[in-house]
């Protein structure tokens, strides 16, 4: 965006003008009816920096409060603990339960990090000044989808080694933690993008699982049958359509959230 002003002779003849006690009426016309636009910087250095500004807000805003991911981790650790003495006598084998466990427990404690990311904002009265802020919108959305990605790996490192503890299933497989990298992935991208529109609503911290759980769907289907295939000991070649479901996913939602994250301001 640019800033439209008069030209510095433009502005000297405009001066002499009034100060002999007659405006130019053109210059002044064009002066009122000139749009204000406002240069935000329009290079890649530029725009990177200013995801990185609001990802290191967001970052030292959590180092300080720790409202996010403490509560996701005890969260994922206290429902891990209940599901393992629910399956303890029920289950013959853990290998049965656990990756339903770990993406199920994934998906519900990533809605609490994720409904706070623009909560926050909004009640502290800062989510209109980051709309307000010279800024592209979709460097905000960046800047919270790398926010929002640093806490839930950071929760899964902790979840990990608790499915280990209390199932006795090894979860540090590489196909596992691909298939982990990209459902986050997507989760984190189509998750920010919702939690943006849940963030002024009264109701958000039920609508944003509402509406979240039935387009994750595919992610966490995909993740679950990844797991289940690596812990059976089958080949890649047998999974391998499920790492191209959550590969398309993240291409595509991603994109989408990224063209559209702008739009659903237009009425903020």
């Amino acid at each position: 965006m640019t800033l439209s002003l008069p030209t510095a002779s433009a502005v000297e003849s405009t001066s002499q003008r009034a100060s002999d006690g007659a405006p130019d009426a053109v210059t002044v016309q064009q002066l009122v009816t000139s749009p204000v636009v406002m240069r935000t910087g329009r290079s890649v250095g530029g725009y990177w920096r200013k995801v990185w500004q609001i990802l290191a807000k967001d970052l030292r805003i959590e180092l300080r409060a720790k409202e996010i991911i403490v509560v996701m981790a005890a969260f994922s650790a206290l429902a891990v603990i209940i599901f393992g003495m629910a399956f303890d006598l029920r289950v013959p084998q853990a290998t049965m339960v656990a990756p339903g466990v770990l993406w199920g427990v994934l998906l519900f404690s990533g809605t609490l990090g994720l409904n706070r990311s623009f909560s926050a904002e909004a009640d502290k009265q800062t989510l209109m000044a980051l709309l307000l802020a010279p800024v592209d919108r979709t460097a905000l959305y960046l800047g919270k989808f790398f926010a929002n990605l640093l806490f839930l790996l950071l929760m899964t490192i902790v979840l990990l080694p608790f499915i280990l503890f209390i199932f006795d299933v090894n979860l540090f497989r590489f196909w596992i933690l691909v298939a982990l990298g990209l459902g986050i992935i997507g989760y984190v991208g189509v998750g920010t993008l919702f939690a943006a529109l849940t963030a002024t609503i009264r109701a958000r911290e039920s609508m944003l699982p509402i509406l979240l759980l039935p387009v994750l769907a595919p992610v966490f289907m995909a993740g679950i049958k990844v797991t289940e295939q690596v812990l059976d000991g089958r080949d890649w070649s047998d999974f391998q359509n499920w790492l191209g479901m959550l590969t398309g996913f993240d291409l595509i939602f991603l994109t989408a959230a990224f063209l559209v994250f702008d739009l659903i301001w237009e009425e903020a």
